[in-house]
């Protein structure tokens, strides 16, 4: 029978360091991963916690504590490792999973839903989580209007409601009031007495003193300490006044070695420390248990990017994209394509072939063409320009009555010609008005 609530295992967590936004998207058709810089936010983090332990979670910021609180809620998968949770998970959080433009009223429904209570679950529990809020009039108002203590409250309200067996409280209660605060811990308190499980993340090493049973010191993503609270936070303490004392180059030298440290870390050095620490124990590893290491220590398919699979799928449908973009500017129908393949593979070479004519011999085509194509238009110019000369203008003065039309029809010739030649933009003329009319010298 397990007796432990959440167990981890070597677990990891590895973020990429991208500039930009583009970045993102390029990661993830590279089939390599040696020019994206990475970052290890956990570095082979191992622990168990039982039922109805109260553990908190300690460490400078930047350490991993909300990493590993938001990989034991579920949010976000780890990179390797194990990671055994038994029973459901909630995490209060500032503003966690709260939708500003929403209502505090409709915020409870949508996480109860998300949860997977049913209706009628999430009819009676309502009023419970108002009065537990405690937000007066706001609790009608859009969260986006909240302050961060406001949110909080709503956030620990709704959390608590929904009755789970791991509660995971990450910072929730540092922007709180006095009265609210006793409120979330007795609140706490009634939950460790129902045997629940509860990790809380806090800076104020006073509350962890005063709630937990035991303290996880999470330091550069390396679990520095696991065990008793007070054991844990007297070493925490003695860190921090050694840290002061130092001068502010040392500080900024001690944080840029250990930063450094979480961009070098690689799985295979994890590896080979956890073979060298059991072997120090004097213990002669089996071949299985090698092999267990090594699984522990790979990614797992969930944390890693795109699968080398997938990629060379999205490649093959983005060339597809582009044949067929080919084809359809080349005034091609698909369905000609595929009732006459051969004919259309055949064109393709014969256009190919016409392409891949030696330099000079197309530049002589060319030539060729271009003077034959000049001749005609040179003969075409002097048949126009003999055709033009052989028409003569004669003066017409308008009279009262006529149209476009009727002078048009008198000389036989067309109403655009009579345009043309007055550079009317209209057919509007007037008694008295001088037209030029083109007739032929043959008539």
């Amino acid at each position: 029978m397990l007796t432990y609530k959440v167990k981890a295992k070597y677990i990891t967590k590895e973020y990429d360091l991208l500039k930009r936004k583009s970045d993102k998207i390029k990661s993830l058709f590279t089939f390599t991963r040696k020019k994206i810089p990475s970052f290890w936010a956990l570095k082979g983090i191992s622990f168990e916690v039982n039922d109805g332990e109260t553990v908190g979670i300690i460490g400078i910021n930047g350490s991993g504590k909300s990493t590993l609180s938001n990989l034991i809620s579920g949010i976000i998968p780890p990179t390797s490792g194990s990671l055994d949770i038994h029973g459901d998970t909630s995490i209060i959080s500032i503003g966690a999973g709260l939708k500003g433009p929403l209502t505090g009223i409709e915020n409870i429904q949508l996480k109860c839903l998300m949860s997977g209570m049913s209706n009628s679950k999430i009819k009676e529990v309502t009023p419970d989580i108002i009065e537990f809020a405690d937000l007066g009039d706001f609790i009608n108002q859009p969260v986006k209007s909240y302050s961060s203590g406001m949110k909080s409250r709503l956030g620990f309200a709704v959390a608590v409601h929904q009755n789970p067996d791991i509660l995971i409280i990450d910072e929730a209660l540092a922007v709180g009031d006095d009265t609210f605060y006793q409120k979330c811990v007795n609140k706490m308190m009634e939950f460790k007495e129902q045997g629940k499980t509860i990790f809380f993340v806090s800076h104020s090493l006073g509350q962890v003193e005063k709630l937990c049973d035991k303290t996880i010191w999470m330091h550069y993503g390396e679990l520095k300490m696991f065990g008793k609270t007070k054991e844990v936070i007297t070493e925490y303490k003695n860190f921090t006044q050694w840290f002061k004392q130092q001068s502010k180059e040392e500080q900024s030298k001690y944080q840029r070695k250990m930063k450094n440290k979480q961009k070098e870390f690689t799985l295979q050095k994890l590896k080979d420390d956890i073979i060298k620490k059991k072997e120090n124990e004097n213990k002669l590893l089996t071949r299985s248990e090698v092999r267990e290491i090594q699984n522990e220590t790979q990614k797992t398919p969930i944390g890693d990017k795109m699968k080398r699979g997938t990629k060379i799928m999205l490649l093959m449908a983005s060339v597809l994209l582009v044949c067929l973009s080919i084809i359809s500017f080349n005034d091609n129908a698909v369905s000609s394509i595929i009732n006459n393949p051969v004919e259309f593979i055949r064109k393709q070479f014969t256009d190919l072939r016409k392409n891949s004519t030696p330099p000079k011999e197309r530049s002589s085509k060319m030539d060729s063409s271009t003077n034959i194509s000049s001749l005609n238009s040179s003969t075409e110019i002097i048949s126009e320009s003999t055709s033009m000369s052989s028409d003569t203008l004669e003066s017409y003065m308008v009279q009262p009555g006529d149209t476009l039309e009727s002078i048009a029809n008198q000389y036989n010739i067309s109403i655009d010609e009579l345009k043309y030649e007055n550079l009317l933009s209209d057919n509007n003329i007037e008694a008295g008005q001088e037209l030029k009319i083109p007739t032929s010298s043959e008539q």
